[in-house]
């Protein structure tokens, strides 16, 4: 099913926001597919194959699936340093820094299957604000597609996971906010909107996306792709 090249004005009400964060918040494709080549190099693994397994999910859950005979905690080890170390290019995304100034700081939050460290590396880079606490590969012991982080998510804010916005760019983020019972939005920054037939809806990019606090929430206001 295809999108069209019109688009629709679309309310909707929340309490809270969850953003995934590499392909939503910022770009670090460069530094993640780099990095991973660098480690493929490393362990005899074609870069082809990994890079198109990676994307949306854990990079230790990704190791595991690449390379289940090697010690996955140890190689998460080596490919956090490669890309921590790789950040040039790391870019903040259309629409991110408007729409986080106007939301309250309390009402969102970053789920991603990033790590810790390196979450706070790449925001540091990009100049974005980081959430007093947050959700990140660490974090939960399933990362998406189970629903786990985005319910981790919502219970750091307080809010009900049915009342939770998720921002997502990947399949498996997708189909791990739509598992945790929230309204999901997804953007074509990585994935093709036939990937993402199962969020809600589908905007190209946060560009133009308005809340607005009202008595019982937020309203967000936004165009949204026609299916």
């Amino acid at each position: 099913m295809g999108l069209s090249l019109s688009s629709s004005p679309v309310t909707v009400a929340c309490q809270a926001v969850l953003f995934d964060m590499d392909g939503i918040l910022i770009s670090s494709i460069g530094s993640v597919e780099r990095s991973w080549t660098k480690w493929c190099n490393l362990r005899g693994v074609d870069p082809e194959y990994a890079i198109s397994v990676i994307h949306g999910r854990r990079a230790i859950d990704s190791l595991r699936l690449i390379s289940p005979d090697l010690d996955a905690e140890k190689e998460l080890e080596i490919l956090e340093d490669y890309e921590c170390e790789d950040i040039d290019d790391i870019l903040v995304l259309a629409g991110v820094s408007n729409l986080l100034k106007k939301l309250p700081h309390d009402r969102w939050t970053i789920v991603t299957s990033a790590t810790e460290r390196l979450t706070r590396v790449r925001l540091k880079a990009a100049g974005l604000p980081v959430p007093d606490n947050f959700v990140h590969g660490e974090t939960v012991a399933e990362g998406k597609p189970h629903p786990s982080p985005f319910l981790a998510g919502a219970a750091l804010l307080g809010v009900a996971p049915d009342q939770c916005v998720v921002f997502e760019d990947s399949e498996s983020g997708v189909a791990a906010g739509k598992a945790a019972g929230c309204t999901v939005i997804a953007t074509l920054f990585t994935h093709p909107a036939e990937d993402l037939q199962g969020a809600d809806y589908i905007v190209r990019d946060l560009t133009g996306m308005t809340p607005a606090a009202v008595s019982n929430g937020i309203e967000l206001q936004f165009q949204a792709l026609n299916r």
